[in-house]
């Protein structure tokens, strides 16, 4: 179901809805003023953290490998060690590090080591291109239709507003290669291939773009298959194979669970007719509305980047993620408050019914029914002429909120072109 003004949907005044973005608006300027020492801890504390668990599962590769030809029982023991702490390092690097100090969470400590302009992540996508198409496109344009490729990536069909075609009907094979593909997904993310196959992209910036990818690619293929397998000699296949399997591992983390943060029960989709005129306040609203959490532990929201948190990610991404869960109170309480839906659950029914969706949108709508809820009527749009679905380029997009993160091409990123 896609939603075309989230005041109606919520049932709400529009005075109602200025007074939420204003306490949100509070919540933002406390935390922004609370951040210190500690926060700065924290993320320099993790980075340590995640660089000796790459380093322990490099090392634990070579030794395993060399330390085999004299101790054959310790060689598959260090290889799985040394896989498992390589994949841990990768969805760190990846969840809480990467992604979040690309949002500019931590450019507050002014430390260029770990800067939103100078970070370049452990992923097959340029961060240039990643910045463009996660924090710019998919934050701003958040689950509206023909604004947001997150929507199904450009191979899925996630809403059932989106027109059915016979190529869906392979959409579960289609969303286990994305998961077992998943960087490799991500890094063609920005091209948008839903308008170079309807020849609307512009032929320069696909090739500059697809230049940059492949230097990047060709980097993480180095990196992992050749240099570090090379170091082990004869027994290269099997740190290759080692590499492999962490990165599958990240792979698979990352994909489930971004789509529990997006796709289950409850995260909704809107129609472009909710842009027009969208104050501040509604796109707060329309953040809340579009995403869901997860339930879990420390540990498991560390590994996850803090996105079981994904409704105050959404809200607010250039905060620290380590003080989401904090935000999180008081963000629930004002969905209480305001009878506002606030979707959650545990990461395993989170996910179920995001997968539940992929394979009931692979049939046409007629053969299944919504799990949402109708949406209110608007029978004074029964006359209105159908609205072009189509994915908009960045000169149809509205101008980019300050809070999303940077995303301008550097002049180092430049120079390479």
């Amino acid at each position: 179901m896609a939603i075309a003004d989230v005041k109606e949907y919520t049932h709400l005044w529009e005075e109602e809805v200025e007074q939420i973005g204003r306490e949100l608006d509070a919540i933002r300027q406390e935390i922004e003023e609370s951040r210190g020492a500690s926060d700065a801890a924290y993320i320099n504390r993790l980075i340590k953290i995640q660089r000796g668990l790459a380093t322990a599962g490099r090392v634990s590769m070579l030794a395993g490998t060399w330390g085999g030809r004299w101790a054959p029982r310790a060689e598959k023991p260090a290889l799985v060690a040394g896989a498992t702490f390589l994949g841990l390092a990768k969805i760190l690097e990846n969840m809480e590090i990467g992604h979040n100090v690309m949002h500019g969470q931590w450019d507050w400590m002014n430390d260029p080591e770990i800067h939103s302009s100078n970070w370049e992540w452990d992923t097959a996508q340029p961060a240039e291109q990643w910045k463009h198409s996660h924090n710019y496109i998919h934050h701003q344009f958040t689950n509206v239709l023909g604004h947001d490729n997150d929507i199904g990536y450009g191979i899925l069909r996630m809403a059932r507003e989106q027109r059915w075609h016979p190529y869906y009907l392979g959409q579960p094979v289609y969303n286990a290669l994305l998961a077992t593909l998943f960087q490799w997904g991500v890094a063609l993310h920005d091209l948008d291939l839903e308008r170079i196959r309807k020849g609307e992209k512009d032929p320069k910036e696909m090739k500059r773009q697809l230049k940059q990818i492949f230097r990047k690619g060709r980097n993480q293929i180095l990196k992992d298959y050749v240099v570090y397998p090379a170091l082990s000699g004869p027994r290269w296949k099997q740190v290759a194979v080692a590499n492999a399997t962490s990165n599958l591992t990240r792979n698979l983390w990352s994909y489930v669970i971004i789509f529990c943060g997006h796709f289950p029960d409850g995260a909704m989709h809107f129609t472009e007719e909710e842009l027009e005129d969208e104050t501040r306040a509604e796109w707060y609203l329309r953040q809340v509305l579009g995403a869901a959490n997860f339930k879990g532990g420390p540990l498991l929201h560390v590994l996850s980047g803090n996105l079981g948190f994904q409704i105050e990610h959404h809200l607010f991404p250039d905060l620290p993620s380590n003080r989401y869960a904090e935000i999180s109170v008081k963000v629930r309480a004002l969905c209480d408050k305001y009878d506002i839906p606030y979707t959650t659950g545990p990461l395993h029914r989170q996910y179920g019914q995001a997968l539940r969706t992929i394979i009931k949108l692979s049939v046409p709508n007629s053969w299944t029914s919504s799990n949402d809820p109708a949406p209110p009527e608007r029978p004074d749009t029964a006359n209105e002429p159908e609205r072009d679905r189509r994915r908009k380029s960045d000169a149809e997009r509205q101008p980019r909120r300050a809070e999303l993160g940077a995303w301008t091409r550097s002049p180092q990123e430049r120079s390479h072109d």
